[in-house]
């Protein structure tokens, strides 16, 4: 579908967010689950066309709009003239869209494209529901919270940290992920699959599509140093990064520029050292993979650090700064795990208790819930 096309059934639902995959993915994902429980429901989404959103809407079968939304400028505040323009031309076109579709809701799955949406919604007396992926509420959550029906969390530790009305319901379901499926590769089968031996222990490497550099140098230094010899590596560099690491392949290092579809990779996985993005860490739980975290250190409002911060509180991962991050310290953190199986069983466990898998699924409940309330109406 086109940009700007609307749908002609009248269950609209506007779901708004993006600028980044955190925010938009967990945005599709709850869309699905919502058709799939209720099928005469139409998602319709909002946007910005500075966005990864711009590449990714097009591909999903999905009404979309992009409009021409800025993030807040903190360290340049006088381009903030850009952000104010872009707000009163998106308040103008989804006015329009809205004329033809009325939405039911407006669904905010964070960061500065939903925003408008949101303010609009609550203008037009339009309910409003928040998914908020990250451990630390992100402003617009934090800024929408007061007024919106529900408010869906990824994290139950950043409840403290919002301010919801009297009648919100705030509900700890969880990133809406794929679930691992049912069955599942055995630890053999998954080693095979790899051409991996059996004693290996497997270290699952990843920093999102993009790939995360300073994690590629250090996994880069320590192969050159040479890896523990009953340690392997899946190695996901990100697609524009795999030219320059792709020398490292061996018999017990595999290097790819991206894990699509990951299954298979979490489940030859005895350990993952990634970034510490709400969705990655979603994952790794319901899969019960214990972690090394390397949270991103410019995040917005340095959210992955929070999150690995919790994770680690929680004990299902170990924290380890980007500034800490060197082929010492993650060989060591590497060496003690191998050697001390029961700490490692003990990080697994503890990841498998925070996974919610079936988030997706919970959160469009919620949503039908929300629609068939008399708050609704």
């Amino acid at each position: 579908m086109i940009a700007g096309e609307v749908s002609t059934r009248r269950m609209c639902v506007f779901f708004a967010g993006g600028g980044t995959g955190g925010h938009l993915y967990p945005g599709l994902a709850i869309a699905r689950a919502l058709v799939q429980r209720e099928p005469a429901i139409e998602p319709y989404f909002i946007g910005a066309r500075r966005g990864i959103e711009r590449e990714i809407l097009p591909t999903t079968g999905f009404p979309y709009q992009l409009l021409s939304l800025h993030p807040l400028y903190r360290r340049t505040p006088w381009n903030n003239w850009r952000t104010l323009l872009g707000a009163v031309s998106a308040w103008r076109t989804l006015t329009r869209v809205a004329a033809a579709v009325p939405p039911l809701a407006v669904i905010g799955t964070g960061g500065y494209a939903a925003g408008v949406a949101l303010a609009w919604g609550r203008a037009h007396g339009i309910p409003t529901a928040l998914h908020e992926p990250d451990s630390h509420p992100g402003l617009t959550t934090r800024a929408f919270a007061g007024g919106a029906r529900d408010i869906y969390l990824g994290f139950p530790e950043a409840a403290p940290l919002l301010r919801p009305g009297p009648q919100t319901r705030v509900l700890p379901f969880g990133c809406p992920i794929e679930p691992p499926p049912i069955v599942r590769l055995s630890r053999s089968e998954a080693r095979r699959a790899w051409s991996f031996p059996d004693h290996l222990f497997v270290i699952l490497v990843f920093g999102g599509s993009q790939g995360a550099r300073a994690v590629n140098e250090a996994i880069a230094a320590w192969c050159r140093q040479g890896l523990p010899s009953d340690v392997g590596l899946v190695w996901a560099t990100g697609r524009g990064q795999f030219d320059a690491y792709a020398q490292y392949e061996s018999t017990h290092v595999r290097v790819r520029p991206y894990l699509a579809p990951i299954a298979n990779a979490y489940a030859v996985a005895d350990l993952a050292v990634a970034r510490a993005g709400a969705m990655s860490i979603a994952e790794l739980c319901a899969w019960g993979i214990p972690s090394v975290l390397v949270p991103l250190p410019t995040a917005a409002q340095d959210h992955q650090s929070h999150n690995a911060r919790t994770l680690a509180t929680s004990g299902a991962a170990i924290h380890l700064p980007q500034s800490q991050l060197s082929v010492g310290s993650l060989d060591a953190t590497v060496r003690e795990l191998v050697a001390q199986p029961h700490a490692l069983h003990a990080m697994h466990v503890a990841a498998l208790r925070r996974a919610r898998p079936q988030a997706a699924d919970d959160i469009a409940q919620a949503i039908l819930e929300l629609l068939q309330s008399p708050r609704a109406s």
